[in-house]
């Protein structure tokens, strides 16, 4: 069972004054102290954000501070988003090195995963793989049922690349990149891809190039194919998730937006690229108010106090929940 820190209790349980000694759900924790342990506010902020309708549990708005749930089985939402419950689950993102095998051990004795696992301490999947000369956002995890189910090719998450390829892309090779090309195993097209100005050369082109298929090197095949071999690649986002200024071999833990964004694309399920996109989650903090999107704001929109968000750049608020 989930386990929490008594900090978040006023008299070391979940229970509040008032309770009755029968009730046989007074081992659960009270819904805005689950949600406060969560990392998604401060209590208060967190039982405005009830009173105001915006969190749900099983799919049903609660509106009561009274509610209790069962962190082990019960899914907890935040204007749409899903809050991890279960404090024991680990999520991370590496920013894989080229030349790095996407495996906990080589039988070749090449570099692989455990560098970067080892000091963790816990067992970890890699969601997916990328290509040894492949370097970029790699998602690792102890939570082997959401690694499995984001992996499978039916999931079809989304994954961004940018390709530094051999020549000058013109805009008709990225037309053709989007209305698909016919490869061995079935004919592919893009998401999305365009023509990145900065960084490209009289012999080298950037191209951005968005799809979700979980081919075997599938954007090299692409690429080679309109005529544009691959020199370099890397992965910039791997569903809600993005690299940002990640440096290589850099290993950070998902933040609390993060986690929920990962979470709630997970329960959303994949597209298979015919069927309507979707609404996209990003990876802010459950309680912006808008999907997971932005990093600040949860203390001022769920402020049981009403004062307004502070205007921008100034530092967050200290009972941000951060």
């Amino acid at each position: 069972m989930t386990t929490y820190d008594v900090d978040y209790v006023d008299d070391g349980s979940w229970g509040d004054d008032g309770d009755s000694a029968n009730d046989e759900n007074s081992h659960l924790p009270r819904l805005q102290k689950a949600l406060a342990h969560a990392g998604v506010a401060s209590r208060r902020a967190c039982e405005a954000l009830i009173t105001r309708g915006r969190v749900s549990v099983n799919g049903k708005v609660v509106y009561e501070m009274g509610s209790r749930i069962d962190p082990d089985n019960d899914v907890v939402t935040v204007d749409g988003v899903i809050v991890q419950m279960d404090t024991s689950k680990l999520y991370f993102v590496l920013n894989k090195p080229r030349g790095v095998v996407s495996t906990m051990s080589d039988e070749q004795g090449r570099p692989d995963l455990r560098e970067f696992v080892d000091p963790i301490g816990e067992r970890l999947y890699n969601v997916g793989r990328l290509d040894t000369d492949t370097s970029g956002l790699l998602v690792l995890t102890n939570d082997g049922e959401l690694a499995h189910k984001l992996a499978h090719p039916s999931f079809g998450v989304q994954k961004t690349y940018v390709a530094k390829v051999r020549g000058q892309v013109t805009p008709a090779v990225i037309q053709q990149l989007r209305d698909g090309v016919d490869l061995k195993d079935g004919p592919i097209h893009a998401d999305s891809a365009k023509l990145l100005t900065i960084g490209s050369s009289k012999t080298h082109s950037l191209v951005e190039i968005t799809l979700h298929s979980g081919r075997n090197r599938i954007v090299r095949r692409m690429l080679a194919e309109v005529g544009h071999p691959v020199d370099e690649l890397v992965r910039r986002q791997f569903g809600p998730l993005n690299l940002g200024t990640q440096r290589v071999g850099e290993m950070r833990e998902l933040s609390a937006g993060e986690r929920g964004a990962l979470l709630s694309a997970a329960a959303a399920g994949g597209t298979d690229g015919q069927s309507k996109r979707k609404k996209k989650i990003t990876g802010g903090r459950p309680g912006d108010g808008k999907g997971a999107k932005g990093m600040r704001g949860i203390a001022a929109n769920g402020n049981p106090h009403g004062r307004g968000r502070k205007p921008q750049g100034d530092p967050p608020r200290k009972n941000s929940g951060r």
